[in-house]
């Protein structure tokens, strides 16, 4: 059975859709949002997917410097087992987004949130 990691705010719809379809849905988390498991603490094969939100892979206004961009390190997993990595950004602002991610994008893809579920589909091939 295919695992979606999700980040809160993901449309509830559509995780709905996901688990009545046979999947699983797990929450994730960055570090200050409390809201499941941590994104960097995914182990190899755990989830198939990830769903985000581009505001939860920026730090926080309080977060203090950091040798690794946090979007970096709460998706290091998904860089290094080759888990595909959802972006929900409105399409006007996926140039932003793009220099926000930097180097990330190597690894992600930027959707609009009316794509989400065509790019879930085409990914999880359901």
């Amino acid at each position: 059975m295919k695992t979606i990691g999700y980040f809160d705010g993901t449309d509830s719809i559509l995780l709905t859709k996901l688990a009545a379809s046979g999947f699983c849905t797990v929450p994730l988390g960055n570090e200050w949002d409390n809201h499941g498991k941590i994104a960097s603490h995914l182990a190899p094969d755990e989830v198939n997917l990830i769903i985000t939100y581009l505001h939860k892979l920026l730090p926080s206004r309080d977060a203090v410097e950091r040798p690794i961009p946090l979007h970096i390190d709460l998706l290091y997993p998904a860089k290094t087992h080759d888990i595909p990595v959802l972006v929900v950004v409105p399409k006007e602002f996926h140039k932003k987004a793009k220099n926000l991610l930097g180097e990330a994008m190597d690894f992600v893809k930027l959707v609009a949130p009316d794509e989400l579920e065509e790019n879930v589909r085409k990914i999880l091939d359901f």
